[in-house]
C-alpha cells in the first residue's frame, strides 16, 4: 500500500473530503476547491478541444513549445489536465523518471535508429510496422519493464519469506490503538495503524484466493480452446502459469505511474504463442492468448487501485473484491452486447470509416511477426532488448544498495519504460 495510486487515492481523497471528521468548514471548503479545479478542468477541456486542430496537426493538443524540429520527435504540449493531476499525486521521482525516460528514448534512441533507416530496416516502412522502428520501441519498452517488474517481484518475495522465516514463532497481530495523542506525528501514525487494522482485518483469505484462481484457469483452459481451437489447452494453461508475475509487474507500474500497460505484457504472450504455433493457426491463437494476457494482468492492476481506494477510506477489502465481481460479471453480459451492437450498425476496421480500430492492425502485425519469429525483427533488436534489460536490474540494484541520499536521485526504469 505504500505505492500512489494515483486514481485511487484521489478517489478516496475525494470521498473523505466528504466525510472528513474535521468539521464542517474543512470539509466546504475541500469541496469548493473540488469544485472549482473540476470546473476550470472542463472549461479547459472544452477550450482545448475548440482549437486542437485536425490529425497530429498543430493545436492545443499538438503545441510545438520547443519548436517545430522537437516537434517532429513528439516534443510537444498537449495540455492535458489529467497529466498535471497525475504529476501532482506522483512522487518526483516518477515524474522525473518519466520525464528523462521521453528524452533518451525520443531525444536520443529513437532518432539515432532512425539514422539507420535502410541499412537496420527498410527505410519505406510504415509508422506501426514491427519490422521497423515501432519494433524497437515496443520489444525496447517489454524488455525494461520485465526486468524492473521482475526484480521487483524477485525481491519482494525474498523479503517476504525472510519476514515469515523470522517472525514464525510470534503473532503478526496488530495492536488495536484507541488512545488518541496531540502531536501531529502520532496522529499520522495513529491514523495508519487504524487503516491497517480494518484493512486486515476483513482480508481475503489465501486459499479462496488461490482455489479461485485454478478455477478461473480450470474453466478458461477448457472452454478458450473450443472457442480458438488452435490455441490448444496447454497454451492457456501456460499462461495461467506466467500471468501471475506479469500482473504483479502491471500492478507495481500501476501504481507508481498510474498507467496500466496490460497492452504491453499482452504483446508477449502474443508474439510467444504465436511463434511456438506457427503457420497453422499462429495469428488466432497469438491474438486469443494476447486477450486472455491482457484480462488477468489488467483486472489485477484495477483491483489494486480499488484495494488503494479501500485502504485510504477504511473500507473492508472483502467488499471492495466483491464489488470487482460484479462489476466483471456485468461487464461479460455487456461487453459482448456492445461489441455486437457496434459490429452492426458500424464497419469496423474500415480505414475510410469513423471506427478503423487501428489497434487490430497493429496486433494482427505483430501476430504475424511472431509466426516469422525473431529473426524478423529488425537489426540489433533483441541486443538491445537484452543490454536494456539488464540495464534495467542493474539500476534498480543500484537503488537498493545504496545510500538513501544517493537512491533518491536514481531514476526507476519502470516509468522511464512508460514514455
Amino acid at each position: 500500500y505504500k505505492l500512489t495510486y494515483p486514481s485511487g487515492t484521489a478517489t478516496a481523497m475525494l470521498i473523505n473530503s466528504f466525510h472528513t471528521n474535521s468539521g464542517a468548514e474543512l470539509a466546504a471548503n475541500q469541496v469548493k476547491c473540488l469544485g472549482k479545479y473540476l470546473s476550470l478542468s472542463l472549461v479547459w477541456s472544452c477550450f482545448k478541444w475548440f482549437f486542437s486542430g485536425v490529425g497530429d496537426a498543430c493545436g492545443f493538443d499538438n503545441f510545438p513549445t520547443l519548436g517545430l524540429t522537437l516537434f517532429k520527435n513528439t516534443f510537444y504540449f498537449d495540455f492535458s489536465p489529467t497529466y498535471v493531476g497525475c504529476g501532482l499525486i506522483c512522487p518526483h521521482i516518477v515524474n522525473c523518471s518519466v520525464l528523462l525516460g521521453a528524452i533518451i528514448s525520443w531525444g536520443f534512441l529513437w532518432p539515432f535508429v532512425s539514422q539507420h533507416a535502410g541499412d537496420w530496416y527498410p527505410a519505406d516502412l510504415g509508422s506501426n510496422d514491427f519490422k521497423g522502428l515501432y519494433g524497437y520501441k515496443v520489444f525496447i519498452a517489454i524488455a525494461i519493464i520485465l526486468g524492473d517488474g521482475l526484480y521487483n517481484l524477485v525481491k519482494i518475495i525474498a523479503v517476504t519469506v525472510k519476514e515469515l522465516c523470522s517472525n514464525s514463532s510470534r503473532h503478526l497481530n496488530l495492536p488495536v490503538v484507541a488512545n488518541v495523542v496531540d502531536d501531529e506525528a502520532s496522529e499520522i501514525l495513529l491514523v495508519k495503524k487504524k487503516r491497517d487494522e480494518v484493512f486486515l482485518k476483513d482480508r481475503i483469505p489465501l486459499g479462496f484466493a488461490v482455489s479461485g484462481y485454478v478455477g478461473l484457469a480450470a474453466i478458461s483452459t477448457a472452454t478458450i480452446p473450443l472457442i480458438f481451437p488452435p490455441l490448444k489447452w496447454y497454451f492457456v494453461l501456460c499462461s495461467y502459469f506466467i500471468a501471475p508475475a506479469l500482473a504483479f509487474c502491471n500492478s507495481y507500474g500501476t501504481g507508481l505511474t498510474d498507467w496500466s500497460l496490460a497492452s504491453t505484457y499482452g504483446k508477449i504472450g502474443l508474439f510467444i504463442i504465436a511463434s511456438v504455433v506457427g503457420t497453422d493457426g499462429g495469428v488466432i491463437a497469438g491474438l486469443a492468448a494476447c486477450g486472455v494476457m491482457m484480462s488477468i494482468v489488467s483486472t489485477a492492476a484495477d483491483l489494486m487501485q480499488d484495494f488503494k481506494t479501500g485502504y485510504l477510506t477504511l473500507s473492508s477489502a472483502k467488499s471492495m473484491f466483491v464489488s470487482q465481481l460484479v462489476g466483471t460479471a456485468m461487464g461479460c453480459i455487456i461487453a459482448p452486447l456492445t461489441f455486437y451492437l457496434f459490429w452492426s450498425a458500424f464497419d469496423i476496421g474500415d480505414p475510410n470509416g469513423p471506427y478503423k480500430a487501428p489497434y487490430a492492425v497493429i496486433f494482427r502485425e505483430m501476430a504475424i511477426l511472431g509466426i516469422e519469429g525473431f529473426a524478423e525483427l529488425p537489426k540489433h533488436c533483441l541486443a538491445l532488448c537484452y543490454g536494456f534489460f539488464v540495464a534495467a536490474l542493474i539500476v534498480n540494484l543500484l537503488r537498493d544498495i545504496t545510500p538513501p541520499k544517493i537512491s533518491q536521485f536514481i531514476p526507476i526504469p519502470m516509468a522511464m519504460a512508460i514514455p
